[in-house]
């Protein structure tokens, strides 16, 4: 499987590492493993949906209903 680092996931998704880092250590990452000091994420992983947005609360909110 290949992997990406916190900056290459960062430039990807569009947030700054140390978003990356907290979605990692919370695990809302599928995959992510953590190597010494540093996360790999897997090369597909989709980003984590950002609760404390509009679209983010809505898409949360449907993805409640649909469990």
């Amino acid at each position: 499987m290949d992997y990406m680092t916190l900056k290459e996931a960062s430039e990807i998704w569009g947030v700054t590492p140390r978003w990356i880092n907290y979605y990692c250590s919370s695990g809302r990452i599928l995959g992510a493993i953590k190597m010494g000091t540093i996360w790999l994420i897997p090369k597909n992983a989709e980003k984590p949906i950002d609760g404390r947005t509009k679209q983010g609360r809505k898409l949360k909110n449907a993805e409640d209903t649909l469990c």
